[in-house]
């Protein structure tokens, strides 16, 4: 690891535009100050050693084919958010977390074990049938997104999730 990319200005730097891009798309990040230096420096740590900011509470395998799905933030973050209150790392977490209403908890890993993980294959022409999760359309601003329910904030234009329709 290159020492100098990870010191104490460059994870300042990084929070501050992390808590700006998180506040921006509706999202918020752990108002632990300690903890959440520690894993953005994390993130640093991981780019640097791999050239893409891997979760630094997974084990990523060093091919970033492989590790798209765990690449900060993570394809599971907004599922953990909804149930749980915080992503598997707790970088992010809810509103109610950072406001002190709720205590985020124990998260259960969501990450398919690697022999079993579904590969990114980058096919055209995926059938309805193909998809894994049901598609959710922003009525507002028509932002799509597959999960098993709506974000709880539309990303783009801040819609709050009754706004969403089943769209596929």
């Amino acid at each position: 690891m290159n020492e100098e990319k990870a010191t104490p200005v460059h994870v300042e730097r990084l929070h501050e535009r992390l808590l700006s891009e998180a506040e921006a798309s509706g999202y918020h990040l752990n108002p632990d100050i300690d903890l959440t230096r520690f894993l953005i420096a994390g993130l640093i740590t991981n780019e640097d050693k791999y050239g893409y900011p891997a979760c630094p509470c997974r084990l990523a395998s060093g091919v970033k084919s492989e590790d798209l799905d765990i690449i900060c933030p993570c394809d599971y973050r907004d599922a953990d958010l909804d149930e749980y209150g915080a992503c598997y790392c707790a970088l992010y977490v809810s509103e109610e977390v950072r406001r002190g209403e709720k205590v985020a908890g124990s998260i259960p890993e969501r990450r398919p074990p690697f022999p079993h993980r579904e590969r990114r294959t980058g096919r055209r022409g995926v059938s309805v049938k193909d998809l894994r999760f049901p598609v959710w359309r922003c009525s507002v601003c028509g932002y799509l997104c597959a999960r098993e329910r709506p974000p709880a904030v539309c990303p783009i234009c801040k819609a709050r999730q009754e706004r969403f329709t089943r769209f596929i």
